[in-house]
């Protein structure tokens, strides 16, 4: 067995069954052992972006990381944006990133870097394997570490650096196995604490200005049931992050409203909260500063305290509160409510409505539609049961690839992409690999030939007529990107639509029939943003 033979097999022993690879000289001793050792995957990514973002959408849905097989610093360096959104959105990633041969590294060839020091912002944990006598306990040590925490908790981006002479030297039979990583719990005195401010909220009356902000794990069954058990006993207003990592919606659950996104709306938002409890989120801040406007949105005299890190076991927190609380009783399910196919052009509006009228039960979206996709949360309240993952750290072409590896960690479930079309030329080599794995992915392109979201902010910053060069770098007609004509030269099969009914034909029939498709939305002329 050489060492990258034990390193496969030490993931395999682990669990670990996909590995989204991009691989290059200093890794093909690994993708030899895909071969020689059974029980992993491999899914071939044509851009490093693909690969890092597929990780993180398996690991959104399968809750236990896969290896991205990466080469050297430049490749990992091309995957670096959507291990960003992954780290926050604390999924569970192991990098393998392969390396020179321990003694080429002296000799500064043309792809040497320091990939250590690039490795290190989007890593909780970070080693380099010094030899392939250790090379299966780095490994078990990389996965416990993405694993921080149990199997239904948060979990963390794990880089594990490999020279290619680790690889293909001789390596012990015998492989690691170490311990998952104990859970995050919270202390009963700190659950009794907050026991106690929600009793004083309710007996001085307080009860509807003080907001329980969700977030992370707590958006998962468990955590949003103990949530409904708590507002259900106390009147609290329940509340989830503006981008959630993954969040479980249906008539089963809660209707979260949803923090916005705009610093303003903010603001608006939580005016007269009194209370606000972080349950698995963070203080909620503007997304970028703006002249005139704070970093810090909540009101001065507002009470900020914390029930649970993002790092905590959420879920078990905000059950061990309900019980405090002595509340056991689940509000009923809500009515499943379907809207009519609307008429007309294509309008955030219109698009939403068609996309909750033919959602399957148990579908998977992926949202990273931008502004074309802001009537999908309030429009999908009452819709069938769904999970629905976000782009949590805002870094672009992240939905494409991270519907690949959604629909690969829940084979059996429809994923439902909505995809900006500025923000899907980012990765749009995912298509390729979606086709090959024959995933069963709709992608909804939202064809509106600009960066809208950069001519708000454009709004914004007080460029009221922005000249030529400014509309230039905003606008992507000149030429039109042709989506169904890229798709079709990837393999998928794929449409153009231009009205609402076209549109929920067209959704329909790629909802129903197994494997990728793509819809091309050609959005109205004069549909107006929505906002992320």
């Amino acid at each position: 067995m050489n060492g990258a033979e034990s390193l496969i097999q030490t993931a395999v022993d682990a669990d670990v069954e996909v590995c989204f690879a991009n691989p290059g000289t200093t890794e093909m001793h690994v993708v030899a052992a895909l071969d020689t050792v059974s029980g992993m995957r491999g899914v071939l990514g044509l851009f490093e972006g693909v690969v890092t973002g597929a990780a993180d959408g398996y690991g959104r849905m399968s809750d236990k990381p896969a290896l991205t097989l990466l080469h050297l610093g430049p490749g990992f360096a091309n995957g670096i944006a959507n291990l960003h959104n992954a780290r926050r959105a604390r999924t569970p990633i192991v990098n393998v990133i392969g390396h020179q041969a321990t003694w080429q590294r002296n000799f500064d060839a043309p792809l040497t870097s320091d990939v250590e020091v690039l490795a290190a912002p989007m890593s909780a944990w970070q080693r380099t394997c010094a030899s392939s006598d250790h090379i299966s306990f780095d490994t078990a040590a990389a996965i416990s570490a993405a694993m921080a925490s149990h199997t239904e908790g948060p979990g963390q981006i794990a880089t594990l650096v490999v020279p290619a002479d680790v690889q293909w030297n001789e390596a012990p039979s015998t492989v690691e196995t170490l311990p998952k990583a104990a859970s995050h719990g919270v202390s009963a005195g700190h659950i009794e604490d907050i026991a106690t401010l929600l009793r004083i909220a309710v007996e001085s009356g307080n009860a509807e200005s003080t907001t329980i902000l969700l977030g992370g794990h707590g958006l998962r069954q468990r955590g949003l049931l103990a949530a409904s058990k708590i507002a259900a006993k106390t009147g609290v207003k329940l509340v989830c992050e503006t981008f959630a990592g993954r969040m479980e919606r249906g008539p089963q659950y809660p209707a979260l409203l949803r923090l916005p996104y705009f610093p303003e709306q903010v603001q608006e938002f939580l005016k007269g909260t009194t209370t606000l409890i972080l349950a698995g989120s963070l203080e909620p801040v503007s997304f970028f500063g703006y002249e005139h406007l704070p970093a810090r949105l909540l009101p001065a005299d507002t009470v900020l305290t914390e029930l649970a890190t993002p790092t905590d076991d959420v879920a078990n927190a905000l059950e061990d509160l309900a019980q405090a609380l002595d509340a056991h009783e689940l509000p009923g399910a809500r009515e499943l409510v379907l809207p009519g196919i609307p008429e007309g052009g294509l309008t955030p509006s219109s698009i939403a409505q068609t996309i909750a009228a033919h959602l399957p039960e148990n579908a998977i979206v992926v949202d990273e539609g931008v502004t074309s996709a802001g009537g999908f949360y309030p429009a999908t309240s009452a819709a069938r049961s769904h999970s629905y993952l976000n782009l949590t750290g805002g870094a672009i072409g992240w939905g494409i690839p991270s519907g690949l590896g959604a629909s690969i960690a829940c084979p059996d479930r429809k994923v439902v992409v909505l995809e900006g079309d500025g923000s899907g030329l980012y990765t749009n080599q995912g298509l390729w690999s979606l086709a090959r794995e024959n995933a069963n992915v709709v992608v909804i392109v939202f064809v509106n030939d600009l960066y809208r979201i950069l001519q708000v902010e454009l709004t914004r910053s007080g460029v009221e007529d922005p000249g030529a060069q400014s509309l230039g770098l905003t606008q992507l007609d000149g030429p039109p990107i042709d989506w169904v004509s890229l798709a079709k030269g990837y393999g998928l099969s794929s449409t153009r639509v231009h009205t609402a009914p076209e549109f929920g034909v067209a959704l329909e029939r790629a909802c129903q029939e197994h494997g990728p498709h793509l819809i091309a939305v050609q959005m109205s002329a004069d549909a107006p943003g929505a906002g992320p």
